[in-house]
């Protein structure tokens, strides 16, 4: 693996937490790690079971999409990587799962509401949908329009993407990103139980409302605020 070993390592990590986090079966999902200083990621296989994965079978990339080290084919979601890595500066690791209530939401095209402190741990705004792709950009490069149509959706909206480390494609599913691979895997686990408790809310009554603004902010900030209090400081056992 040479030089890029510690890099494969953490990408083969963070793609077994994908089955272990029941968030795709078979090969339904990838994560990749960036090094910014290298200008390189190493990314899951594509059509690999989860399974047969080793830290030699992840592949590296750079950031033009070319493959610097590795004997197989990069995931088919490489260029969807590459383009997040380019526009997200935050990102150093990418996750993208079909897991099935954050599919759920993508298909219904809809951005997913702050009902509860969960959400607002995670996000002081509802989770963005995207539009649906348009035929032309389609045809251009799926790929790479899907990473084009996220940060297009992100600059429309507003959104700091270090601030709302997670979307859903419409029509597509989720993608998740974060500091490090592990992390983006994370968030990926996060946002599958806020669509799944979204989902629940609007059963239990189809007419709930968001959280108020200001329980909302109170989540947010008592765990990523200048004054966060949740959690351990570093010094303290």
């Amino acid at each position: 693996m040479g030089s890029y070993k510690t890099l494969k390592e953490e990408a083969w990590e963070a793609n077994l937490e994908i089955p272990r986090r029941n968030l795709a079966i078979y090969t339904w999902g990838n994560v990749s790690a960036l090094d910014r200083q290298k200008g390189v990621f190493a990314i899951k296989p594509s059509g690999v079971a989860y399974t047969a994965l080793t830290p030699e079978s992840m592949v590296v990339v750079d950031m033009e999409g070319t493959v610097v080290d590795g004997s197989l084919r990069p995931s088919s979601d490489m260029e969807t990587h590459r383009i997040l890595y380019r526009d997200f500066s935050s990102a150093c690791g990418i996750t993208h799962t079909h897991s099935a209530y954050a599919v759920a939401w993508a298909q219904a095209r809809r951005a997913v509401p702050v009902f509860g402190t969960t959400h607002a741990d995670h996000g002081a705004e509802r989770i963005p949908c995207t539009a649906v792709m348009d035929e032309a950009a389609v045809r251009n490069n799926y790929e790479r329009e899907t990473g084009n149509l996220i940060v297009q959706t992100f600059r429309d909206q507003k959104k700091d993407s270090a601030l709302m480390p997670m979307v859903l494609v419409a029509g597509h599913g989720p993608f998740t990103w974060g500091e490090t691979a592990s992390q983006s895997v994370y968030h990926a686990a996060a946002l599958e139980e806020i669509c799944k408790m979204a989902l629940l809310t609007l059963q239990v009554n189809p007419h709930a409302e968001p959280l108020p603004e200001h329980l909302i902010i109170k989540h947010w900030e008592r765990k990523h605020g200048i004054n966060a209090y949740y959690g351990q400081k570093k010094n303290e056992s």
